[in-house]
């Protein structure tokens, strides 16, 4: 009698296992903005290299490299001992001239009167004017020399074209250079230029915004012009937002893509031309985006699903229609409902018309992350 008790109690249905514990978020409805991003190259807003205008050795170095520097100021010295040379010779040849054109002003000055009065001949009086002519020719000749030659002697002096950063120098003292040698480079880096490519259908898309900017005199954007943000090399992001400058002439038929030339301000001349970074903007805006987290929709075959928790906490799994990205959340344009909760941790655990414990995700249904997106490739 007890074995057949003891029998009986083991063959009772074992207890159904507690529904499995999920966490949950509403889907949220609000405005946001869709970002793209392109990579971006620095460059100088201006740039000039620095050339020597004549031929000789380099003497001196008077700036420090990596420095600001002004416009006009001297970088480089080339020895000006020849050119002195060459500039005494001149001055004394234009004293030469000057002296000749004296005299045969004098000549003429004597003999016009003489040839009135017929006491010499009027050939020789003609001699005398034209001695003189030419005399005044040499003089503006001699002249000019003398110009050239200061002119040469100041560009012992080599100066910097413009106001900005100098670089290294690519010469040493005692280099014999020519005007075909580089010294060094000077960039304006405020405002520096970033450089980026876009696809010729995002041309397209925002062509009219994009040009506005480059129709305008005074290089200000329009006011409906996205503003851009750069992110550096490290990750972090650019405090000073830039704007567009203008686009190139042509598309780039290799690529398909057209460059864009923005600006950025740089007061702490921290960008340097060279520099890589990514190019971040607000190109639209989508109105009443129904927004979920993206760790809440599972791809599956070029599908997408989403599990929603409805009433007496059964779970729906339903195939969705998704959008953009924005942030760490998608944007659903079919599917779902606004306040409806979907699950986005344990989404293994369940399957469609199962019970489930939710549990409210913390901090959710404030949108938090938005705003911010990561943008898609362009």
């Amino acid at each position: 009698m007890v074995l057949a008790l003891t029998g009986c109690q083991t063959q009772k249905a074992a207890p159904a296992p507690p529904p499995p514990e999920v966490v949950v978020t509403p889907v949220v409805q609000k405005d946001v903005p869709l970002y793209n991003e392109w990579v971006a190259t620095l460059d100088g807003f201006d740039n000039a290299q620095i050339q020597p205008q004549v031929t000789g050795y380099i003497v001196a170095q008077t700036y420090r490299e990596g420095s600001p520097v002004k416009k006009g100021q001297v970088l480089f010295e080339i020895d000006p001992r020849p050119f002195q040379a060459v500039l005494d010779q001149a001055k004394a040849q234009l004293a030469q001239s000057q002296a000749q054109l004296g005299k045969t002003k004098l000549d003429v000055d004597r003999d016009t009167p003489l040839a009135k009065e017929r006491a010499i001949a009027q050939s020789q009086l003609d001699n005398d004017i034209q001695a003189n002519l030419a005399a005044m020719a040499a003089v503006k000749s001699a002249e000019a020399q003398v110009e050239q030659t200061q002119l040469n002697l100041d560009f012992t002096h080599v100066t910097s074209l413009l106001d900005g950063i100098a670089g290294i120098a690519q010469v040493q003292i005692g280099n014999l250079v020519s005007p075909t040698a580089v010294l060094t480079s000077v960039s304006r880096v405020e405002p520096i230029k970033a450089y980026f490519p876009i696809s010729e259908q995002t041309y397209m898309k925002f062509a009219k915004r994009i040009n506005a900017s480059s129709r305008r005199d005074d290089m200000e954007s329009p006011k409906d012009a996205p503003v851009l943000q750069l992110i550096l090399a490290d990750g972090s992001t650019y405090p000073h937002p830039g704007k567009i400058l203008y686009t190139d002439r042509q598309v780039d038929i290799t690529t398909g893509s057209i460059r864009i030339a923005s600006s950025f301000p740089n007061p702490e001349n921290i960008l340097r031309p060279g520099q890589f970074g990514r190019i971040r903007a607000a190109t639209e805006q989508v109105n009443g985006a129904l927004l979920v987290p993206q760790r809440a929709v599972n791809e599956l075959q070029g599908t997408y699903q989403v599990a929603v928790v409805g009433e007496g906490n059964k779970v729906s799994i339903r195939s969705v229609k998704v959008g953009e990205r924005s942030g760490e959340e998608w944007i659903i344009q079919d599917g779902v409902k606004p306040g409806e909760m979907v699950i986005v941790e344990g989404l293994q655990k369940v399957r469609d018309g199962s019970v489930v414990k939710p549990k409210q995700q913390a901090g959710a249904g404030s949108g938090a992350g938005a705003s911010t997106g990561t943008a898609k490739g362009a």
